[in-house]
């Protein structure tokens, strides 16, 4: 089965798109759309045996129980995790990022340490470790990740910057507003042995195929919104080496269970697609947009301009983002809208030190097709003037 057959196939399992055959939903790094795997496994539960986990044992409630511990077990092979590691499920990767930071880190801070944070990137990945260093007795010092100039971390300097107080370095897979992969595999180097790493994964889970043997970062999280999973849900991964085991504060409570079975599905869904598929596809229709986009004058595409004229520079994994010189990104958004061309435009909920002013971002997932990309551009290139 050749590249395109396959995406049409995939892009029938999406109940949203029958209903909606002429609109191009552009916008998957907000949240992405769902399968009927998913719909279809969340239904089942809910009608054939929902019951709270934990708390009774008789059957639908042991089945529920299982289900969530399946899941957990899932989820280590699903991000190629090595055993044993922790899974904590979560309502998503803001909740995530906050226990990792006010629950496990802030209790090991002391006056003189320090936290290096990626002022650039979503401000989910700064303001928990805010959060963490107000908590700490004494004084906490907020070190500033450094960027090169295609917006990549600067891993030589980094290592320049980490030293014994280094406490924790906070960093993103996969960039919220550029779309590029911030080679999170060079990131250990830089760190040493020692310093725990903490990912947000919230771009990349879902998108692309993960292996954290080889990814040596403490935390992984993730939003399971966005790897067609359910709202509400997500997860913490743990190594669980360097320092003590995760655990979150507070009173567990009452699991989401209807969004980690969604969680189950999506996963089961996503490796029967191939996340090796998924990245590749995703790839081309976004390298397609900016080798599009580098042709008009009337826009700026973020991120690393010497990809625009060699895309094998910096690849965009799902992500493309741009302004109109002239006219303002909300209005370019409403005029996409109008076209049945769904966008985001806005300032990204992207940190202190990213970018100063809106943009549009097109986000990409399987679902999407070449033609939907081509009248994007079709009704973009109008504008080109």
């Amino acid at each position: 089965m050749d590249l395109d057959s396959w995406q049409q196939d995939l892009r029938a399992d999406f109940p949203i798109f029958q209903s909606f055959p002429g609109t191009a939903y552009l916008d998957s790094a907000a949240t992405s759309q769902k399968p009927r795997a998913v719909l279809d496994a969340v239904t089942g539960y809910l009608t054939t045996g929902n019951a709270n986990a934990a708390r009774g044992t008789y059957p639908w409630a042991n089945r529920t129980t299982a289900r969530i511990e399946e899941t957990r077990d899932q989820l280590r092979r699903f991000l190629g995790a090595p055993e044993p590691s922790g899974v904590h499920f979560v309502s998503g990767a803001t909740e995530g990022l906050r226990a990792v930071a006010r629950d496990w880190l802030a209790p090991l801070l002391r006056d003189g340490d320090e936290i290096v944070v990626p002022y650039a990137d979503h401000s989910a990945t700064v303001l928990p470790w805010q959060e963490a260093a107000a908590l700490a007795p004494g004084r906490v010092t907020l070190v500033p990740m450094p960027y090169d100039a295609a917006h990549d971390y600067d891993y030589t300097r980094l290592a320049e910057l980490v030293g014994p107080r280094t406490r924790m370095i906070a960093a993103t897979h996969v960039h919220h507003v550029y779309g590029n992969d911030m080679n999170i595999h060079r990131l250990r180097a830089a760190a040493g042995p020692e310093v725990p790493i903490c990912l947000d994964a919230a771009q990349s889970v879902g998108h692309l195929p993960i292996a954290l043997g080889t990814l040596d970062v403490d935390f992984l999280v993730f939003s399971g919104h966005k790897a067609m999973a359910l709202p509400g849900t997500g997860a913490v991964w743990s190594r669980d080496v360097r320092g003590p085991a995760f655990a979150p504060g507070g009173w567990a409570g009452t699991p989401n269970t209807a969004g980690i079975v969604s969680l189950a599905a999506a996963m089961t869904w996503l490796d029967r697609a191939g996340l090796d598929r998924i990245e590749e596809w995703n790839r081309a229709l976004a390298t397609r947009i900016t080798e599009a986009l580098a042709k008009m004058p009337a826009y700026e595409v973020l991120g690393c301009q010497t990809s625009l004229a060699d895309p094998a520079v910096q690849q965009r994994q799902s992500i493309v983002t741009f302004r109109h010189r002239e006219i303002g990104s909300n209005d370019l958004g409403f005029i996409l809208a109008g076209d049945d061309l769904l966008v985001r435009a806005d300032g990204h909920c992207q940190g202190p030190r990213g970018e100063p002013t809106a943009s549009v971002r097109v986000s990409l997932h399987v679902y999407n097709t070449v033609h939907e990309v081509d009248r994007l551009l079709h009704a973009l290139s109008a504008l080109d003037q």
